[in-house]
């Protein structure tokens, strides 16, 4: 289950594409300043060209609340990454600009910095990189890049801000998402009752969530994929979702072109799902008892379904074990204030 974080850094290897995705991992910072909760064994990985100080991440955090990133100051991240609501919207798809529809979910914030890659079809090869990705959509905050940093500079209360944060007051794109990925890094949950329970204390966990965790470590073959202190592999999977429409959403595909991609989307962490719903990539699932029911029949049946999804025959109990098993993953919630915006 401990599955080392320096390994799962070298399956980014072979899983990103680009220099700058190698560099990421192979040239990472050696510190991260923060105190870590119970059962997040490791550190999450930090850019060398992005090192975390107080600073930018004071910074980054104002940014992700500020709607004016948005073409028409309505969206920010934290419209659709809202930490009241578990770091999502918990909405099917997301809704942007001109209350415009996306085709996806949005997925947690939560954690987030531990995904080898971002975007549910792993497009992104940093949370740096990520950050720049709504701004320019035109469904979510319909700006541009240049758009984002003229604005930032029309604005006088920023540009101490940017000095304070990276030593001279200069606005660029760059500086502006590596502000925001700092602050996401610092936005981890832990102290489970599982990893209290992995710390120790045998009271941590119910009798039946313990008996779901045999369940989910055994017959129901969850860690096969939702593996280590963060329970995703952030490898890719296609189990079906949405596949027998007449569009389906290709995932992965997307990005890599390769056929046995098709229908593949990132594993998520399955930290605080109770916070989270609903879930799949489109939204489609609405309760964790409906995903249990999912993955007990096999998935959905497709050509290029997964080969270790397969039907898992859970009794009703232990599908109440393992729903028991899933509530004993939700930690501290990570509660962040709305900022004073500058002006």
């Amino acid at each position: 289950m401990k599955t080392g974080w320096a390994a799962l850094a070298a399956v980014a290897l072979s899983l990103a594409s680009g220099g700058y995705a190698r560099a990421q991992f192979e040239e990472q910072t050696s510190t991260f300043p923060y105190k870590l909760p119970v059962g997040i064994l490791q550190p999450p990985l930090v850019p060398a060209d992005n090192p975390l100080n107080d600073a930018k991440v004071d910074l980054g955090k104002r940014l992700y609340f500020d709607k004016r990133l948005s073409k028409n100051n309505t969206i920010s991240c934290a419209t659709c990454h809202n930490p009241t609501k578990g770091w999502t919207d918990q909405s099917p798809v997301s809704t942007g600009i001109h209350g415009l529809k996306g085709t996806r979910s949005a997925p947690t914030v939560l954690n987030a910095a531990y995904n080898l890659l971002q975007f549910w079809d792993g497009r992104a090869p940093s949370l740096e990189e990520q950050a720049k990705g709504p701004i320019q959509n035109p469904v979510e905050m319909g700006f541009s890049l240049p758009g984002v940093v003229r604005r930032l500079k029309s604005i006088r209360g920023y540009a101490p801000l940017f000095k304070k944060a990276f030593g001279s007051p200069g606005i660029t794109i760059e500086r502006v998402v590596r502000a925001i990925a700092s602050f996401e890094r610092t936005v981890i949950t832990g102290n489970a009752p599982y990893d209290r329970l992995q710390a120790g204390d045998a009271t941590a966990m119910s009798r039946e969530a313990q008996k779901g965790m045999a369940i989910f470590f055994g017959k129901g073959n969850c860690s096969v994929c939702h593996t280590g202190f963060n329970f995703s592999d952030s490898d890719f999977h296609n189990i079906g979702v949405g596949m027998s429409r007449p569009k389906p959403d290709l995932g992965r595909f997307d990005v890599t072109k390769e056929d046995r991609d098709r229908g593949a989307f990132k594993t998520p962490t399955l930290r605080n799902l109770k916070d989270t719903a609903p879930y799949m990539h489109d939204g489609s699932v609405k309760t964790l008892s409906e995903v249990v029911d999912f993955y007990d029949r096999g998935g959905e049946p497709n050509q290029w379904l997964d080969g270790r999804i397969k039907p898992l025959h859970l009794t009703a109990s232990e599908k109440k074990e393992l729903l028991s098993f899933l509530d004993a993953l939700t930690g501290d919630p990570v509660n962040v204030q709305p900022p004073t915006l500058p002006q």
